[in-house]
C-alpha cells in the first residue's frame, strides 16, 4: 500500500495524540498527522474526528473554527472519514446534553442522556456514565473485518446515540437499552467506543480503516 496521510482533527477536545499513535502502530508506513490546518485536512487521503467533553464546548469550537462546514466537504469528497466517541455524537442532529445542543447534523438522529436513574432489565441500577468493556454486536461492513461478533470494545460515555434510521446502523450494544455503538453511511463510519483504548479488536478496526476504500 503506497503511503498516504491520514489527518486526525484537532479543535481541542480530546487526547488526540492516543488515537494518532494507534493509528501510527497498525500501518507505520503512513503519514498520521495532528492538525488543526483546514488545508492540511483537505490534503490527506482520510481524515478521522475523535473528541471528548462536553458537547457545547464541542460544538463551539468545530463552529467557530469551520470544521462543521470542513467535514462535510471531506465526506463529500467520498474519501474514507472516521468518528469516534464524541465526534460520533457531533455528526448527530442534536444532544440532549448541556439543555439540548444542535450539532453539526450529517447524521439523522439523537444524542440522549442515560438519566440519573439507569437500570438494567432487572431493575438493577447501572452506573452512569457507562465506562468499561461491553459487547458490541456488528452487522457487515469492511471496518469489522477480523473482529469476532460481540467482541468487546471500550466505551466511556453519558450520552448514547439513536439513529433515525435503521440502516445506518453498523452496531448495536446494550447497556440497560439498546443503543447504536456504530454508525456508517457511504465513506463515514463512525463509534462511539474508543478503538484507541479497544486492545487488539480496537487496532484491528483502525487498522481496516486504513485500508478502507469508503465503500460499504
Amino acid at each position: 500500500m503506497a503511503q498516504q496521510t491520514v489527518a486526525v482533527i484537532d479543535y481541542g477536545m480530546g487526547n488526540l495524540h492516543s488515537v494518532a499513535s494507534a493509528l501510527a502502530q497498525v500501518a507505520p508506513e503512513q503519514n498520521v498527522i495532528v492538525t488543526a490546518d483546514p488545508a492540511a485536512v483537505a490534503a490527506a487521503d482520510r481524515v478521522v474526528f475523535p473528541g471528548v467533553g462536553a458537547i457545547r464546548d464541542c460544538m463551539a469550537e468545530i463552529k467557530r473554527l469551520g470544521f462543521d462546514t470542513l467535514l462535510r466537504e471531506q465526506i463529500a469528497t467520498g474519501k474514507p472519514v472516521l468518528g469516534i466517541c464524541v465526534g460520533m455524537q457531533a455528526l448527530m442532529d442534536h444532544s440532549e446534553e448541556n439543555g439540548g445542543v444542535d450539532c453539526i447534523g450529517m447524521l439523522p438522529g439523537q444524542v440522549k442522556f442515560f438519566g440519573e436513574q439507569h437500570k438494567d432489565a432487572q431493575g438493577n441500577p447501572l452506573k452512569v456514565p457507562h465506562m468499561g468493556w461491553n459487547q458490541v454486536h456488528h452487522n457487515h461492513h469492511p471496518l469489522w473485518a477480523d473482529i469476532a461478533q460481540d467482541s468487546r470494545f471500550y466505551f466511556v460515555h453519558s450520552f448514547y446515540i439513536h439513529a433515525d434510521e435503521p440502516s445506518l446502523v453498523a452496531a448495536t450494544c446494550d447497556y440497560g437499552l439498546e443503543f447504536h455503538a456504530a454508525l456508517a453511511r457511504d465513506n463515514l463510519f463512525a463509534v462511539q467506543f474508543h478503538p484507541e483504548k479497544s486492545h487488539t479488536v480496537g487496532l484491528q478496526l483502525l487498522k481496516n480503516f486504513l485500508h478502507w476504500d469508503g465503500r460499504a
